[in-house]
C-alpha cells in the first residue's frame, strides 16, 4: 500500500512537472490545454466544461440543471460528455490568445456595469506554466472575442446533440432544429461546424428524412470545409 502511495505521488508531482492540468470534473488532461468553464443559471444547460488542445482536440461536457421558465416547453438535452474536434486553425487562435495575455494570468473582468452575460473561467495548463482568470465582461477584445467563440462551439456541440435527439425520437422535427442552426451557423452563434460532422453525414444520407433536413445537412457539411 505504502508503495503504490508513493507512486501516486510521484505520478502527481510528475503531472505538475508537466503542466498537466485537472478540469472541474477531475479528469486528469495530458498537454499543454485551455480549459472553458462556463456558467448562467438563466441558460440550458446553465453549466458546462470545454477542454481543447492544440491539435484542435477536445471534450466536452455539460450539466442539465434545472430547467429555465422560458424553456419549459423546449426539448432540453441531457447531460453531454463527449470529444470532439475543431480544426487546427481555430485551436492555434486559442492559444495564440492565450499566450498574449500570459497564459491568463492577469485580470480579465472589465468591472463595468453591464447586462450578466454568464461567467466564463479560462485556464492554460502546459509547459509555459498554468493561469486562470474569471469575468462576465472584458473590455479586452480578444478575451470577449475568445469567450463568444468558446460559447459558439458549444452551441454547435449543443445543436448535435437536439439533432441527434431528434432522428431518433422525432424526426419530423429535424426541419426546425436543422433551420435553426443553418442561421445560428451564418451569424455567427453558432462556430466550427466541423465538430458535428457525424450527425450531419448521417442526415445528409438518410433517406427517411425529410428532402430539406438532408439539403440543409449538406450545406452545413459544405461550411465546415472551410
Amino acid at each position: 500500500m505504502r508503495a503504490a502511495a508513493g507512486v501516486a505521488v510521484a505520478a502527481a508531482l510528475l503531472m505538475g512537472a508537466r503542466g498537466w492540468a485537472a478540469p472541474p470534473d477531475g479528469t486528469v488532461i495530458s498537454g499543454p490545454a485551455v480549459v472553458v468553464e462556463f456558467t448562467n443559471p438563466s441558460l440550458s444547460p446553465p453549466h458546462w466544461t470545454m477542454t481543447l488542445h492544440p491539435d484542435g482536440s477536445g471534450h466536452f461536457r455539460s450539466e442539465m440543471g434545472a430547467a429555465p421558465p422560458s424553456e419549459r416547453d423546449e426539448m432540453r438535452v441531457p447531460n453531454v460528455s463527449r470529444d470532439f474536434q475543431v480544426t487546427p486553425k481555430f485551436a492555434a487562435s486559442v492559444f495564440e490568445t492565450a499566450e498574449r495575455h500570459n497564459w491568463f494570468n492577469e485580470p480579465c473582468e472589465s468591472h463595468m456595469k453591464v447586462a450578466f452575460q454568464g461567467w466564463k473561467k479560462f485556464s492554460y495548463s502546459g509547459p509555459e506554466g498554468q493561469g486562470s482568470c474569471t469575468f462576465n465582461y472584458s473590455k479586452d477584445k480578444q478575451i470577449q472575442d475568445l469567450g463568444d467563440s468558446m460559447q459558439a462551439v458549444a452551441e454547435t456541440l449543443l445543436e448535435g446533440v437536439r439533432l441527434e435527439m431528434l432522428l431518433e425520437h422525432d424526426p419530423l422535427g429535424l426541419d426546425k432544429e436543422i433551420e435553426a442552426l443553418v442561421e445560428a451557423a451564418q451569424d455567427g452563434r453558432a462556430q466550427q461546424i466541423c465538430a458535428i460532422r457525424g450527425i450531419l453525414e448521417r442526415l445528409a444520407k438518410d433517406d427517411d428524412v425529410m428532402v430539406l433536413v438532408r439539403k440543409r445537412a449538406k450545406l452545413l457539411l459544405a461550411r465546415a470545409q472551410t
